[in-house]
């Protein structure tokens, strides 16, 4: 009588999982980065500009850090103590994530036929 064969398993290789899609960059954090970048291109301090708005200095801080969703009226006095108006300071996040958006994104968005190159905020 012969033995029976040997159980074996079969081995079937896992297939490496997709990379989940790219992370939007948040408004809040586009908007921070930009103004901290101008303040420190300005050499100035978190008080400074915040004195220079009328904010506080730790709301500014956290503006900056993308922690806060600031009112367009914090946005407009923040902007305007660094030169800035409320559309340059918009323009540059604009900009921003663009540039984030199309480097993260080449190639896996169907170009668009919109002749639209705006800015759109809705409150």
């Amino acid at each position: 009588m012969t033995e029976p064969a040997p159980n074996r398993a079969r081995v079937i290789p896992l297939r490496p999982a997709a990379a989940p899609p790219p992370k939007e960059p948040l408004w809040r954090d586009l908007v921070g980065d930009v103004l901290r970048r101008e303040r420190l291109a300005q050499e100035r301090t978190l008080k400074d500009v915040a004195d220079a708005a009328r904010i506080s200095m730790p709301y500014l801080s956290e503006v900056e850090r993308g922690r806060k969703e600031a009112s367009s009226e914090v946005l407009a006095a923040a902007a305007q103590a660094l030169g800035l108006g409320l559309g340059d300071l918009l323009g540059r996040a604009q900009g921003e994530l663009l540039r984030i958006t199309s480097r993260t994104s080449a190639g896996s968005r169907r170009a668009t036929t919109s002749s639209y190159d705006g800015l759109c905020l809705a409150a």
